[in-house]
């Protein structure tokens, strides 16, 4: 769970755990970085280099959330990684699930707005069936309303989803 989380939100040391922590009640820095040391992933991947410029993400008010989901394969099976992050002050929220479907999604959200103590303006996320319905039922007279877009409008909160086939924009 924690190289996956690392790998997946590129987040410094300290920030991976405070992240960690609550689903990882006695996880010490130093374990945390002995753990990644030992997966060669203890230092972060230079920003600069020979990689092309990217452009910058619009700047936004704090509460501003990107929710993505990570498959990691452990002995047990498949297991799924919730992330939550906040595009401007970098707050994370993960959590590991057996399934990721809708109802594992709703959940994920109100455990983000119990455990985030400000406001949540926008939720950013991919067109996967867990946050959104299909492209195709979508707007029509017999689509429903999903629980977490209900969840979003309950709470004022904006709920964007990526461009079809471009997820690279999800952060």
């Amino acid at each position: 769970m924690v190289v996956a989380f690392r790998r997946h939100t590129l987040l410094p040391l300290d920030d991976c755990l405070y992240a960690l922590q609550p689903s990882i009640p006695h996880l010490t820095r130093s374990a945390l970085h002995r753990c990644l040391q030992r997966h060669g992933i203890s230092r972060l991947p230079d920003m600069e280099g020979d990689k092309p410029k990217r452009q910058k993400f619009k700047r936004y008010p704090i509460g501003y959330f990107h929710i993505d989901i990570a498959e990691l394969y452990t002995n047990e099976g498949k297991l799924y990684l919730f992330v939550a992050i906040d595009r401007t002050s970098k707050y994370a929220v993960a959590q590991l699930v057996d399934k990721a479907n809708r109802k594992t999604a709703w959940e994920f959200l109100e455990a983000v707005l119990e455990a985030v103590r400000y406001k949540i303006h926008t939720i950013f996320t991919d067109n996967g069936i867990q946050f959104c319905g299909q492209l195709r039922n979508r707007s029509t007279p017999y689509s429903r309303p999903m629980r977490f877009d209900m969840i979003c409008a309950a709470n004022a909160i904006e709920h964007r989803l990526t461009k079809p086939n471009h997820p690279w924009t999800n952060g």
